[in-house]
C-alpha cells in the first residue's frame, strides 16, 4: 500500500524558466539512467527477494519508493522550468510569470523558439508537461530494467545503476546556472551515493556471494589473462600477482595463439586439475542444495498469502 504525501521529499525550487534545461533534465525522468528506471528496477527485484530475503525486500521497497519520490522531484522541477511555455504564454503573455524575467517581444519569441527547438513535444503534444521520454523524445522502455532473479546479481546491477545515475547528475549540473536547481540536483546526486552504500552493505550480508549465481567457476579457465593486444602490453593487479579474494595467482598468457594451439583450444590441460574439478563439482552440488532449500523453506504451506495483517 502506497501513501502519497503532497510535500516533496526535497523542496525543489526554480528561480527562472529554462525550457532548454527542462528538456535535458528529461534524461532523469524518462531516460535509461533516470529515476523511473531505478524505481522500477528495485521494485521488480523486491518480489523475488520477499521470501528468501525478507530484510532485503524491505530495503528494496524502501529505496524503490524513494526513487518514485525523486521522480516526482524531477517532474516538478521540469514543470517549473517550463513556466510560461505552454498556452499561458501565448494567451496572456503580459501577465505570465515568464515576462517578469524576460523583456520585450523579442525575448518572448526567443523563449518560445527555445522550447520548440529543445523538445517540440513540450508545447505541442504535452501542453507544457513532462512525459516519460528522454531528452531526445524516445519513450521510456522496460528494457532499461535489470532484474535477474538472483539477489547478488541484482545488487551488483544496482551498484552500477546508482553509479551511472550519479554521473548523469554531475553532468546535468554543468548545464544550469540556477542555484536552486543545482541544489536539487546535488540532493538527488547525493542520494545515489547513499543508495550505493546501502546496496553494497546488503550484498556483504549475503554469504557466499561470489561468484554471482550458484555454480562455481571452472578452475581450468579462471586464472588466465590473455594478452590479446600484444603491442605495448601493460601489467597490473588484473593480470599479475594474486587474484583478489581467490587464493590463486593470475596466469599471464603472453602468446595466446600459441597457447590455444598447444592446448587444442583449451581442451588439453594439466592433470592436476582433476582434483580441483572434483572439488568444484562438490561445491556446485552443496551450494545448489543450500540455495534451493532457502527458497523452499521460505515458501508458506497451504494458501499463499503475501501480507500477514495480524502481525502489523
Amino acid at each position: 500500500m502506497f501513501h502519497h504525501s503532497k510535500d516533496l521529499q526535497f523542496n525543489a525550487r526554480v528561480s527562472k524558466p529554462d525550457p532548454v534545461f527542462a528538456n535535458i533534465l528529461l534524461e532523469q525522468f524518462g531516460g535509461e539512467n533516470g529515476e523511473l528506471a531505478a524505481a522500477m528496477q528495485y521494485f521488480t527485484q523486491a518480489f523475488g527477494a520477499k521470501l528468501p530475503h525478507p530484510d532485503k525486500y524491505d530495503m528494496l521497497m524502501d529505496i524503490a519508493t524513494e526513487e518514485f519520490s525523486h521522480l516526482e522531484i524531477v517532474g516538478a522541477t521540469i514543470q517549473m522550468l517550463l513556466k510560461g511555455v505552454n498556452g499561458e504564454l501565448k494567451d496572456a503573455a503580459d501577465q505570465s510569470e515568464i515576462m517578469q524575467v524576460l523583456d520585450g517581444k523579442a525575448a518572448k519569441e526567443s523563449i518560445i523558439h527555445a522550447a520548440l527547438s529543445a523538445n517540440p513535444q513540450f508545447p505541442i503534444i504535452t501542453g507544457g508537461g513532462p512525459t516519460l521520454r528522454n531528452s531526445q523524445g524516445i519513450p521510456w522502455c522496460a528494457s532499461y530494467i535489470h532484474s535477474n532473479g538472483d539477489l547478488t546479481v541484482d545488487l551488483r546491477s544496482n551498484l552500477a545503476s546508482e553509479s551511472r545515475a550519479k554521473l548523469v547528475y554531475e553532468h546535468l549540473m554543468k548545464f544550469t546556472d540556477d542555484p536552486y536547481v543545482k541544489e536539487t540536483l546535488s540532493f538527488l546526486m547525493t542520494r545515489e551515493v547513499a543508495h550505493y552504500k546501502m546496496f553494497e552493505a546488503a550484498l556483504e550480508t549475503i554469504q557466499p556471494n561470489f561468484p554471482p549465481g550458484v555454480l562455481q567457476a571452472d578452475p581450468r579457465f579462471t586464472q588466465q589473462y590473455f594478452n590479446l593486444s600484444p603491442e605495448k602490453s601493460v601489467r597490473g593487479p588484473w593480470n599479475q600477482g594474486d587474484m583478489p579474494g581467490m587464493d590463486k595467482e593470475w596466469d599471464y598468457v603472453g602468446d595466446p595463439i600459441s597457447q590455444v594451439k598447444e592446448t587444442e583450444g583449451l581442451t588439453v590441460m594439466d592433470t592436476d586439475m582433476e582434483a580441483q574439478l572434483e572439488k568444484t563439482e562438490q561445491l556446485n552440488l552443496a551450494l545448489s542444495k543450500q540455495k534451493s532449500e532457502e527458497v523452499k523453506a521460505a515458501d508458506p504451506s497451504g494458501t499463499a498469502q503475501w501480507s500477514d495483517y495480524d502481525a502489523q
